[in-house]
């Protein structure tokens, strides 16, 4: 799905003031069931801690790349986390522990495949029998990416990501805007919120706030590349290759989670062929193809790093211990 264009609050309040009216009774009905189920649920505790990484807008912020970097953080700490993902794009319900040696993307989703290659990781549209079974996988603790808005299972701590770029779009609930619930509802339940960007932070609510940013490891391949991207924000990566000093002769969106068919690799090939360009995608993307279909493709990896580790560390030492 691509976000249309009146979520977006560049275009200001008055842009598209029709659709947002005739969308707000909807809106309105979205918000009052998400009240009702949070007030009448009854969280389950897990065996073990439950850090959850959602955010309070649809599309992409960066949650997956920054689950990773905190796994990665506390595995060098002597944690063992274990993921739990809705899987979301794959067909299986769970819950199940991801094997890349026989899951696909179409069983358990890509985010779920590049969460296994960090640590062990639970597929489960129902995230209390998913826990059960992170905890036993000798989890000491679990990082739920996304969920923040199921209410199924008690989370210790949440984070609540925010992309800087982005914002709260025009500030209103889905179908209207951008918004999963009201973010007031949403800061309620967060222990802290986690901006994302290369700006200095802009934080004004009473929540603490830690900074992070995607960063791009590697270098990127030398010649004219052609890019394409089926993810929350294509933008933000064609942006990235040009911020890199990439020779990019063409850029290619595709909606979030896009599944390609052998018909989409074939043009995208033919397209490179003529420009004599190298064909350059996300990782995300990558993992969404079948292996025979890779070849011939670059997939640019993505990290997330925190501005303060320390900083990190302190907010999270109520579930970490000593």
């Amino acid at each position: 799905m691509r976000a249309p264009e009146f979520w977006n609050h560049k275009h200001g309040p008055m842009a598209a003031p029709l659709a947002r009216s005739l969308l707000s009774p909807l809106s309105a009905l979205v918000t009052l069931a998400g009240r009702w189920r949070q007030n009448r649920a009854k969280p389950v505790t897990a065996a073990v801690p439950v850090i959850c990484v959602g955010n309070v807008t649809m599309g992409g912020t960066g949650k997956t790349p920054l689950a990773i970097a905190l796994a990665e953080i506390l595995i060098k700490r002597a944690h063992t986390p274990v993921f739990l993902t809705r899987g979301y794009g794959g067909a299986l319900r769970g819950p199940v522990h991801v094997d890349e040696t026989i899951h696909s993307a179409r069983d358990v989703g890509d985010e779920a495949l590049l969460l296994a290659r960090i640590a062990p990781t639970i597929v489960a549209r129902d995230r209390v029998a998913g826990a059960t079974l992170a905890a036993n996988h000798k989890a000491s603790i679990i990082i739920m990416d996304d969920g923040f808005q199921n209410p199924a299972l008690a989370k210790d701590i949440s984070l609540l990501v925010m992309d800087q770029d982005v914002g709260l779009g025009n500030g209103r609930v889905f179908p209207a805007g951008p918004l999963r619930e009201p973010l007031d509802d949403a800061v309620k339940r967060a222990n802290a919120v986690i901006l994302m960007g290369d700006d200095a932070p802009q934080w004004q609510g009473a929540l603490p706030s830690l900074h992070a940013g995607l960063v791009n490891p590697d270098a990127l391949p030398k010649g004219p590349l052609l890019a394409f991207a089926g993810i929350g924000r294509p933008q933000k990566f064609f942006d990235a290759i040009r911020a890199c000093g990439g020779m990019m002769v063409q850029e290619i969106g595709f909606d979030d989670h896009h599944v390609y068919s052998d018909n989409d690799i074939a043009r995208l090939h033919d397209w490179a062929k003529k420009e004599g360009a190298q064909l350059i995608t996300t990782q995300k993307d990558l993992v969404r193809l079948p292996p025979a279909l890779r070849d011939g493709l670059y997939g640019w990896p993505v990290k997330a790093e925190f501005a303060d580790t320390d900083a990190l560390i302190t907010l999270l030492k109520p579930v970490l211990g000593s």
